[in-house]
C-alpha cells in the first residue's frame, strides 16, 4: 500500500516569515481545497513523568502567534501528563494534500475567561457532555453515562445556561519547533522545520527525508 506524491514541492523561498503564519496558509488551503474531513483534527502526544507516551485525535479550536489551542477536561490522562510534563507535540496528517505539520511546544492552560468564552460558543450538548464524562475513568456501562447526560438535559434545558465545568478548560501549545513536510515523488520529500530563537525570531532548516 503505497502512494506516489505530488510533484509539486515547498521552497525555503516560499515560507511565511513565522511558522504560524505559514501554517495559515497551509491550514486554508486543507479547509477549502484539501476536501478533508475536519482539518483542524490533530494528533496529540504526551509523556507522564516517566516518560510513558500517549496519543489521542483532538480538534484545534484556535491559533495565533501565541500558540495552538485546545480544549480537554483537565482530569483526562493528557491533562494529567501535561501537569507533570509539558512538553507536548501536535500532528495535522493532512493525507490528502501529501502533507503534514508537526508541531512541538509546551503547553500551558489557558485563562478561565478565555476558556469560559469558548465555552459558551459550544453546542448545548457538548456543554453538558463536558459535565457527564469524566474523562478517561472506568465506567460500567454506556447506560451510565447516558442516565447522567439526561440528568443534565433536564436540569440545565436547551436555551438555560450551562455553567463552565471547573474541571474543564484549554491549553495553549507554545511552539519550540514547527516542521512542514511536503510529500514528494520517489520519497525524496521536503522538510522544512522552523526553530525558535532567543531573540524571538524563527530559524530555518531544511531536514532529509
Amino acid at each position: 500500500m503505497r502512494k506516489h506524491y505530488r510533484a509539486e514541492g515547498l521552497s525555503e523561498t516560499e515560507l511565511a516569515d513565522t511558522p504560524v503564519a505559514q501554517f495559515a496558509r497551509w491550514f486554508q488551503q486543507a479547509a477549502t481545497e484539501g476536501g478533508m474531513f475536519e482539518p483542524n483534527a490533530m494528533v496529540v502526544s504526551t509523556a507522564d513523568a516517566e516518560g510513558r507516551p500517549s496519543s489521542r485525535t483532538v480538534l484545534l479550536k484556535a491559533f495565533d502567534e501565541q500558540g495552538f489551542v485546545f480544549y480537554t477536561n483537565y482530569d483526562s490522562r493528557k491533562a494529567r501528563d501535561l501537569a507533570e510534563n509539558p512538553y507536548v507535540s501536535l500532528l495535522f496528517p493532512w493525507h490528502p494534500m501529501a502533507r503534514q505539520v508537526i508541531v512541538q511546544g509546551v503547553a500551558r492552560r489557558t485563562g478561565r475567561d478565555e476558556t469560559a468564552a469558548y465555552f459558551r460558543t459550544r453546542p448545548h450538548g457538548s456543554q453538558l457532555g463536558a459535565w457527564a464524562s469524566a474523562q478517561s475513568t472506568v465506567i460500567a456501562t454506556r447506560a451510565d453515562l447516558e442516565v447522567a447526560y439526561a440528568e443534565l438535559a433536564a436540569r440545565y434545558p436547551e436555551g438555560e445556561q450551562v455553567p463552565v465545568p471547573p474541571h474543564w478548560g484549554g491549553f495553549r501549545v507554545a511552539p519550540r519547533t514547527v516542521e512542514f513536510w511536503q510529500g514528494r515523488e520517489n520519497r525524496l520529500h521536503d522538510r522544512l522545520r522552523y526553530t525558535a530563537q532567543p531573540a524571538g525570531t524563527w530559524h530555518v532548516e531544511r531536514l532529509s527525508p
